[in-house]
């Protein structure tokens, strides 16, 4: 057992000769709860990219679970910004939470299969949703249906693109505190742009934005967010009493 899951040294990347990351270390480890924040274009996408395998490096060195990242992927959960799938696919949202079992085409889904599908609709409180055609979902349905194939595999590492774009305040931090249950055993990951859900519910921040300003305990962020953002930020702790993670 690995504690620490994903090591990273020394990593840029390009796009067409456009420096994407440059000299990002970091660390992850088990249950961490970790938001990786920055603005848009500062590459979050593209390290959560490098992480899961589906780019490589430029330069520098990636082991996730002390292997390469591309033979790594079932043993993480990963939801992307964007969804391509076809609403007018004949699927239901059982089985599109099926498919996070990661079954060959020839092979069928067993029974434990089946009970990890149900546990995770539960979990995600749309269990009684599962014969719905998934273009009968709303927005916030839908991006359940998607975070409950991403934890049906049970993976060690989960990591999540903005997840909760589409999910209102009230279920944004019922699914928050889904996460810190998860993250009992397994990391969690956000990309976020959620400045006042980091103070409540996350444990340490990475400040991105080409380079890695921070990556720490959030009570020493805000300084390195706001050079990351080049605008200032203040970060409220929510709770009794209030906390504003500044001086002022």
């Amino acid at each position: 057992m690995y504690d620490s899951i994903v090591k990273i040294k020394e990593l840029t990347f390009y796009y067409d000769n456009h420096i994407v990351l440059e000299d990002i270390d970091l660390e992850i480890k088990q249950k961490d709860m970790l938001a990786i924040m920055g603005p848009n274009g500062g590459g979050k996408t593209t390290l959560i990219k490098i992480i899961l395998g589906l780019l490589r490096p430029y330069s520098g060195t990636v082991e996730v679970f002390g292997r390469e990242p591309e033979k790594t992927r079932r043993m993480i959960g990963y939801l992307r910004q964007y969804q391509d799938l076809d609403t007018d696919f004949p699927i239901s949202v059982f089985d599109v939470v099926l498919m996070g079992r990661y079954k060959g085409i020839a092979r069928r889904y067993s029974s434990r299969d089946r009970e990890a599908a149900r546990k995770a609709l539960d979990l995600l409180k749309i269990y009684d949703m599962r014969e719905r055609h998934i273009k009968q979902l709303s927005g916030g349905q839908f991006q359940r249906m998607l975070l409950a194939r991403a934890i049906v595999g049970d993976p060690k590492l989960l990591l999540l693109d903005e997840p909760l774009n589409s999910i209102g305040p009230e279920m944004q931090h019922e699914i928050y505190d889904l996460f810190l249950k998860l993250s009992e055993r397994m990391a969690v990951v956000f990309v976020t742009h959620d400045v006042s859900a980091i103070s409540k519910y996350m444990d340490k921040i990475a400040c991105l934005n080409r380079r890695l300003y921070y990556h720490g305990p959030k009570e020493g962020s805000l300084g390195r967010l706001e050079e990351a953002y080049k605008c200032p930020v203040e970060i409220i702790a929510h709770g009794v009493p209030h906390r504003v993670l500044k001086e002022h």
